[in-house]
């Protein structure tokens, strides 16, 4: 039995320890007195906050349950926010407004007064904000602009990047045939010197700023010149101080995208060895984002998602270990990204994710409570946007935020209406942003108290069915051999090829229907006006020309540094301490080029 059939073994056995202990409740007096005693104790303790209008309300909303199964099934099924096997949120509190001493109403009679001048303010800092906002476009510095506009009110600062297409698939911007390409659909980054433009300005040492990068197949090049700008700026002293997390993963990229450059085998080592060292030399850094958005964007069902993204997990986790790296070191450093849509499943997608993975990382692998934590990022769904009516999407992504919050997510993304067409404008990004603040800080659906919405029947319902749907297809993929096997094999793929034409053909029927789409249609089939976002000719020449005197400046450096890294690759070492070299002086193409030499270029499956 693989990892992975040991996962599903340990979810059912719990499932029966969870029963076993409602029965035991029942019938023991002493456990079922002590279950109880706890309940009140943790009911008592709970602190009580005021909204803006007086209404008292405690910071945590627990079920009026008396009855000690009952309060077992909630304990051990459950768990409390941050505790085992973390249904309910992977913290204790997330999003709520800061602990503060404020006059009752009963004392003020509702006037609101200030408080009495010298009086202390009781208000302690406020936990970092969920929201990170994702943004690439033409070049670094411009990109940079952009950061700096949308984190002008924000506390922390959590960027998250996108890549032009010749960056994703490791292509130099002076390549032949890509040159209309440069800064489309993200930004272009060449060398360690457009690193250093891109986040120019943002304190990368800081405790309240981390950065994201979508990207795959080069990851680990990147990942290489992120901390090389870093030192650049801050010296070495900064490398551990880093914070953010890098995409990096293979399985799903071979599974729904098509953004892989060295063959499977290669690229997880790669991945591997840049795992390893930021385990050991980066403590507050998340190398590999295992991510389920790209899959869901491909077409899969949500219990594809999560059960592919779950799977990937985990295959990571055995892969990692087998590595010899201690999965209390690896396991907090995993991160997970979801997208969040309306069906139905998404109610309660991320907290069955949670605790499936909870159970699997404690019982199959040994993890400690740190390495057993899913720390999730959502992303609004693109695939739910629509070009007819656009506007229309404003509100598919305030429920799909809504859905999000409900599942206790870490961090997220919310998609801008014009995404249909074009790169995000200012306009259309700073709404999408506001719909988060609208949601966490002006509405007090959030803020005053946790489990606000979560523990509903409905919701109970999705989740029994979820967990089940999602360890069915964590059978099929172990009767294939695994995870490897099965993406060999293009399982996944074929499922969510089969999935998406499904989805299609739904829409086309009317079984789906999408507003504005295929149902209330205004009669009206004229495209917006809406200003497409596109890279002058004369910003891509630009980037040619820095890459171009960048590359004569350093061309015996480079040859230097990439014999080498060559020779590591070859002698089976760790590489990356030869990566951190090779991007001072060497691009981005470069590197891959000569990796490509040695390991080869991935060639799709038939």
């Amino acid at each position: 039995m693989s990892k992975l059939g040991q996962v599903v073994e340990a979810v059912e056995n719990y499932n029966t320890f969870v029963l076993d202990q409602v029965k035991r409740a029942r019938s023991d007096e002493q456990f079922g007195r002590e279950l109880l005693g706890r309940w009140n104790d943790i009911k008592a303790k709970i602190p009580v906050t005021r909204t803006p209008t007086g209404l008292p309300l405690p910071r945590l909303a627990l079920p009026e349950i008396d009855d000690p199964g009952e309060i077992a099934r909630y304990f051990f099924g459950e768990g409390l926010p941050g505790e085992f096997p973390f249904l309910n949120g992977a913290y204790r509190e997330m999003y709520l407004e800061p602990v503060r001493e404020v006059e009752s109403f009963e004392k003020d009679g509702g006037s609101g007064r200030a408080r009495p001048p010298g009086a202390p303010d009781k208000k302690i800092s406020q936990a970092e904000e969920p929201t990170r906002l994702f943004s690439g476009l033409m070049l670094a510095e411009d990109t940079n602009e952009r950061f700096h506009y949308l984190t002008q009110h924000q506390r922390t600062h959590r960027l998250s990047t996108a890549f032009d297409g010749p960056t994703l698939y490791g292509i130099d911007s002076d390549a032949d045939g890509v040159f209309g390409k440069i800064g489309e659909g993200g930004v272009a980054i060449d060398t360690v010197e457009d690193m250093v433009r891109l986040y120019d300005g943002f304190d990368l040492g800081s405790p309240n700023f981390s950065a994201s990068m979508t990207i795959r197949g080069p990851a680990p090049i990147i990942m290489a010149m992120y901390i090389a700008a870093a030192k650049r700026r801050f010296g070495p002293k900064v490398v551990p101080k880093l914070r953010g997390t890098i995409q990096a993963d293979i399985f799903k990229e071979v599974q729904a995208q098509n953004e892989t450059i060295f063959p499977i085998e290669a690229s997880l080592r790669f991945l591997t060895d840049m795992v390893e060292f930021t385990t050991h030399e980066m403590p507050r850094w998340y190398p590999i984002s295992i991510s389920g958005y790209h899959i869901g964007e491909a077409g899969s069902t949500p219990v594809q998602q999560a059960a592919y993204t779950l799977s990937n997990g985990f295959a990571y986790a055995e892969m990692f270990t087998a590595r010899g790296i201690p999965v209390d070191q690896f396991g907090p450093r995993l991160s997970f990204f979801l997208d969040c849509g309306l069906d139905a499943e998404y109610i309660a997608l991320a907290r069955v994710s949670r605790r499936i993975w909870a159970i699997g990382m404690r019982d199959a692998f040994g993890a400690g409570q740190r390495g057993q934590l899913f720390k999730l990022h959502t992303q609004t769904s693109g695939r739910s946007l629509i070009a007819a009516e656009f506007k229309n999407n404003l509100t598919r992504t305030a429920a799909e935020l809504m859905l999000a919050y409900i599942n206790a997510t870490n961090s997220c993304h919310s998609n801008s209406a014009d995404e249909p067409f074009t790169t995000p404008s200012e306009e259309w990004i700073r709404l999408a942003a506001h719909g988060q603040a609208i949601l966490l800080e002006e509405s007090g659906i959030f803020k005053h108290t946790m489990n606000m919405l979560s523990g509903s029947p409905g919701m109970k319902a999705v989740e029994r069915a979820v967990e089940v749907a999602i360890l069915n297809e964590f059978r099929e993929i172990e009767r294939l051999g695994g995870v490897l096997a099965a993406v060999e094999d293009r399982f996944q793929r074929s499922q969510i090829q089969k999935a998406a034409h499904r989805y299609e053909q739904q829409i086309y029927d009317g079984t789906r229907p999408i507003i504005g789409l295929n149902k209330y249609r205004n009669g009206e089939d004229d495209a917006p006006e809406i200003k497409l976002a596109r890279t002058p000719r004369a910003k891509q020449q630009l980037q040619v020309d820095r890459l171009k005197k960048f590359k004569k400046k350093n061309a015996e450096k480079a040859k230097r540094t990439l014999d080498k890294l060559v020779d590591v690759v070859e002698r089976g070492e760790n590489c990356f301490p030869a990566l951190l070299e090779a991007v001072e002086v060497s691009s981005l193409g470069q590197i891959t080029g000569r990796l490509q030499e040695v390991v080869g270029r991935f060639r799709p499956m038939v």
